[in-house]
Formats: structure tokens, C-alpha cells, sequence
């Protein structure tokens, strides 16, 4: 833990040095909260794909993991882009590799290949289209009925839109390591122990589809299924005062930012991706100092991908 002194004076050198690098910083919302508290902006997925396609800085800091940086390079390929620490990578994302998807589409030579935005660049160019969980319901719904869909690489995530949208696709057998770990009995005791609390739950929990299940038979009441940003929003415009949050729980720095009259309740105190916390404000420093490290995407690769996340972000 670092001083207030320390960490005023950390944050005034990123200060410093950020305008030395004409640099923005973008922050996910599991980042650690010194983190969020001096970046540019903060989002989800789609909120910094969608925020780094319009940025005018000459350099990105991208404080997330590496596949939301590469995203950042491929939309902005006249920048310099840097993710602080090259070890921050996803659990998620290492579930499928290039070559898998290429034999998979060999046996679905027809079928539109929807991925989410937890893969590399290389499965990215190898798809019709990116989604995040915040628009993966509209991706799908815009793709014709008549066509067979290979959906990748969250089962959980998949499963939730077959669910929603009564529409059977081929899904990869991926999962995040944190939301895979949240599990029903989880959900319930925390219930227990408030029951008047409303239910968040992000759509890559291992046990949503019991949830949803739980909700449609009156079992659940008072449940949403949301994105990040769309647990951020329900928060502030819910006449609700208390939430429980199913997902990783960086988020709850800024809940409790955002909202500060309300209280929120972690499923778990353990769902952390230990990815997301590995970027600390004196990485984010020697990121801006010394121009580490600099994240770039072949072109032929690049321009392949740039065209399923352009998709995603039209849809959004």
C-alpha cells in the first residue's frame, strides 16, 4: 500500500508525463482503482473500442489486457499504443487460437463466425463479426435467421443469447476463469443474507442460464443480466438501494463512485482476474516514460480485423 504522498506524487509525474507524450489513458472497469482514478476514460470493452476510434492523442495507454489493446492498435494504426504490463493477458482468450477456428470453420464452411471481443487479432480477422456483452443480443439479431452461426468463445455467454433469442447456434467450449467461478449457491446465500438486494449478473457467469431459469419461475425477483456499463447504468437510474454484483469486482470502485448513495454486494470477494490487476500506476509511469510497451498488429491481419470490430461498433 502507498502513501497518500507517494501516490500524489506518482500521479502528478503520469500527469507530467502524459502531456510530455500528448498520451490519453483508457482504463477498464476491473482495473485497480488508482488506476481508474487517473485515467481519461473508463469503459467496458465496447466503451473503449468505441472511444479509441475517435481519439486524437498520439499515444494510447491502454490499462486492460493485451486483446483490448490490440483492438486500440487496429483501430488506430497512425498512433503509438502501450499496455503497461505484456504479461496482462486473459484466460478467456487463450481458450481458442487461430488454427482452432480455421479447422472449425472447415466444418461449417457456410456459417457466419461471431466472435467476442475477448480474442486476438488473429481470430478476429478470421471473423464476420466482433461482439461485446453489452451488444451481443443485436449482433446476432442482425444476421439472418437462415444462417448458421459458430459463436465463440464463451459458452456462457452463448448460452445466454440462445436463451434470449430462442436461436440455436454452434458455441465454443470457453469460459472466463472469474465469472466461470461464480456460482449459484454463491448467488443464493448472499440473497439470504439480503433479500431485498437486486441482482446484477454479468452474462459470462457460469450460472446465468440457472438464474434466468430461477427468474422466469418467480424464484428470482428483482434480477438483471448486464454488461459492465449496463450494471453502471441500472444502478443509477434503479429506485433500488441495495445490489448484489455478480461479476469481477473491480467494478464496485465505480459503483460506489458513481452511485454513493446506494450499497453494493459482491457475490464473491475473490472473483478477481489477476490479468486486470496486474497494470499498477508505477507500470502506467515507465509506460509513459520510457514508450513501453508498444503494442502492434500485422496489417494484413489488422485490416481482416478491422472490418468485424467496424461491425460491431455500427451495430452498437
Amino acid at each position: 500500500m502507498q502513501s497518500a504522498k507517494t501516490l500524489q506524487g506518482i500521479e502528478a509525474e503520469i500527469k507530467h508525463w502524459k502531456e510530455v507524450r500528448e498520451a490519453t489513458i483508457l482504463a477498464h472497469n476491473y482495473q485497480i482503482p488508482e488506476v481508474q482514478d487517473i485515467a481519461d476514460y473508463i469503459g467496458d470493452s465496447l466503451e473503449l473500442a468505441r472511444y479509441a476510434s475517435k481519439i486524437k492523442a498520439k499515444v494510447i495507454v491502454l490499462c486492460g489486457v493485451k486483446f483490448m489493446a490490440e483492438t486500440a492498435a487496429i483501430l488506430n494504426p497512425d498512433k503509438t499504443v502501450l499496455i503497461p504490463d505484456l504479461g496482462a493477458g486473459c484466460s478467456l482468450c487463450d481458450t481458442i487460437n487461430v488454427e482452432q477456428l480455421r479447422d472449425w470453420k472447415k466444418k461449417h464452411p457456410n456459417a457466419v463466425v461471431v466472435s467476442y471481443v475477448n480474442t486476438t487479432a488473429e481470430v478476429k480477422a478470421e471473423s464476420d463479426y466482433c461482439c461485446t456483452s453489452s451488444n451481443l443480443l443485436k449482433v446476432i439479431e442482425a444476421i439472418p435467421k437462415e444462417k448458421e452461426i459458430l459463436f465463440l468463445p464463451d459458452m456462457f455467454l452463448g448460452a445466454y443469447a440462445e436463451a434470449k433469442l430462442g436461436r440455436k447456434m454452434h458455441i465454443w467450449t470457453g469460459e472466463c476463469h472469474v465469472h466461470a467461478g461464480i456460482r449459484l449457491q454463491d448467488i443464493e446465500a448472499v440473497r439470504r443474507r439480503h433479500p431485498n438486494a437486486k441482482l446484477l449478473i454479468h452474462p459470462e457467469c457460469g450460472c446465468v442460464s440457472q438464474c434466468l431459469y430461477l427468474c422466469a419461475s418467480e424464484g428470482y425477483n428483482g434480477m438483471a443480466v448486464l454488461s459492465t456499463s449496463g450494471m453502471l447504468r441500472e444502478a443509477k437510474l434503479s429506485q433500488a438501494k441495495e445490489f448484489i454484483i455478480a461479476t469481477e469486482v473491480g467494478l464496485l470502485h465505480r459503483l460506489a463512485k458513481e452511485s454513493p448513495d446506494k450499497t453494493f454486494i459482491p457475490v464473491k470477494e475473490d472473483a478477481v482476474c489477476k490479468y486486470m490487476k496486474m497494470i499498477t500506476l508505477d507500470k502506467v509511469l515507465a509506460s509513459l516514460k520510457n514508450m513501453v510497451y508498444v503494442v502492434k498488429v500485422d496489417d494484413d491481419v489488422a485490416r481482416r480485423a478491422r472490418v468485424a470490430i467496424e461491425r460491431m461498433l455500427q451495430i452498437s
